[in-house]
């Protein structure tokens, strides 16, 4: 698995995650969802990804979007 493939899964787990939250438990947890949101499109613009960083140092192999 990349670096990218395992930031997106990352996030598609988190944003399910925090909508079943959001609607199961509190609506505030809608809060993190719009957070994965933006950090996905800051690392977008910017290629600054901390989840991507600590893939990195997890041994993954560098995809195309984070060398």
């Amino acid at each position: 698995m990349s670096i990218d493939r395992a930031v997106m899964a990352l996030a598609g787990s988190f944003i399910l995650l925090s909508l079943l939250l959001g609607h199961f438990a509190s609506p505030w947890f809608l809060l993190f969802t719009a957070f994965v949101g933006l950090n996905l499109l800051q690392s977008a613009f910017t290629g600054f990804c901390p989840a991507a960083m600590i893939f990195k140092r997890l041994g993954l192999r560098a995809g195309v979007a984070f060398e």
